[in-house]
């Protein structure tokens, strides 16, 4: 049973997603996605798959929204196994024009089952990932709920991403550059903002607008650049204006009063 606030009812995370939720456009790439995953992966490497994102959450929408997928290999990742998950996104996305993209992430067990990684990945693969081929990780993590250490772990470490940003907005010389730029943004600052929230809501959603309204409530003064982010990461935008204020305003801000709310993530090798 999940409740309103994306809670068990035992005051848990709810894991979110179903293969029974995939929207019928998107029924043929997911049957793809596993047919490929096993030829390309053989059981000696792959330890498990998983869908996240909007696909199996049933909120999709074709030619528009990715599909998104986590290889959970029994060994650390390789450039061998780089490779043939590259293939696999560019074959899927070139095959099925209802997917706006395919991406592949690459974890070893090891790295996913490690206590660096208990309250990030870890959480990530127990409460966003539904299982698509293998046994399921989740069976051997802890249950979460929505604590200040969650957030820490999860989205403590956006200062880290706002140079590279400023460096691709810059450099930035096409709209296909730009609406890629603008859409990686304006994701992670939404959730960011969600979950410097999340303990004091008390609960988790995934849904970007419900997101930035969880963050409004707590701070009216940035409510607008909050809506404006989960606006372009629904519709991702060439307005250099409109990345400026995200990159040069609500970023560093977001950072500094996450740091002082739930302290810095831990440092990763």
């Amino acid at each position: 049973m999940t409740t309103t606030q994306g809670l068990d009812r035992d005051g848990y995370i709810a894991r979110e997603g179903s293969l029974d939720r995939v929207p019928s456009p998107f029924a043929p790439a997911v049957a793809a996605v596993r047919e490929r995953i096993t030829a390309a992966f053989p059981p000696d490497r792959l330890h498990g798959a998983y869908l996240y994102g909007s696909v199996p959450r049933g909120t999709a929408v074709p030619d528009v929204s990715d599909l998104d997928v986590l290889l959970a290999l029994r060994h650390e990742p390789t450039a061998a196994d780089r490779a043939a998950a590259d293939a696999l996104e560019a074959a899927l996305d070139a095959e099925f024009a209802e997917v706006d993209g395919v991406g592949v992430l690459l974890f070893g067990t090891g790295t996913l089952l490690s206590e660096l990684e208990r309250h990030d990945l870890g959480w990530f693969v127990a409460c966003l990932c539904t299982p698509l081929l293998g046994e399921d990780l989740a069976d051997r993590l802890p249950r979460y709920r929505p604590t200040s250490l969650l957030a820490r772990e999860t989205n403590g470490d956006l200062a880290l991403a706002l140079p590279g940003w400023r460096e691709r907005l810059a450099a930035a010389a096409t709209e296909a550059e730009l609406r890629a730029l603008s859409r990686a943004v304006s994701r992670r600052l939404v959730r960011t903002a969600f979950t410097l929230v999340m303990p004091s809501w008390g609960g988790w959603t995934s849904d970007l607008a419900a997101s930035a309204e969880a963050f409004a409530a707590s701070y009216p003064e940035r409510a607008a650049q909050a809506r404006l982010a989960a606006g372009i990461a629904r519709t991702p935008t060439t307005d250099r204006a409109a990345l400026t204020v995200l990159v040069e305003d609500l970023g560093p801000w977001l950072a500094a009063e996450y740091a002082a709310v739930h302290g810095v993530k831990a440092p990763r090798p």
